[in-house]
């Protein structure tokens, strides 16, 4: 599904347009100024900034793979998604 970027997902883009590869959260106040209330409500926000490969098994499994920046062999991360 496609929609257009709120206030709040525009501020967290132009906040981690400097970071290539990393984790880290992002505290409310941070992100308060012009977000509005949605933002303010949403707390802290978690992210992670990688690689990823997507993989479909099929139309009830997907699966993404975070992949060593270094390039080393194998995934440092592997997410799952299956739907029941």
């Amino acid at each position: 599904m496609r929609r257009e970027p709120t206030e709040g997902d525009l501020t967290v883009m132009q906040l981690l347009r400097t970071v290539s590869v990393g984790a880290g959260v992002l505290p409310t106040d941070v992100m308060g100024g012009d977000a509005g209330a949605e933002v303010q409500d949403a707390g802290d926000l978690a992210y992670m900034r990688a690689r990823f490969d997507r993989v479909v098994g099929s139309r009830d499994s997907e699966s993404f793979y975070m992949l060593n920046p270094d390039g080393n062999n194998g995934p440092e991360l592997s997410i799952f998604f299956i739907r029941i």
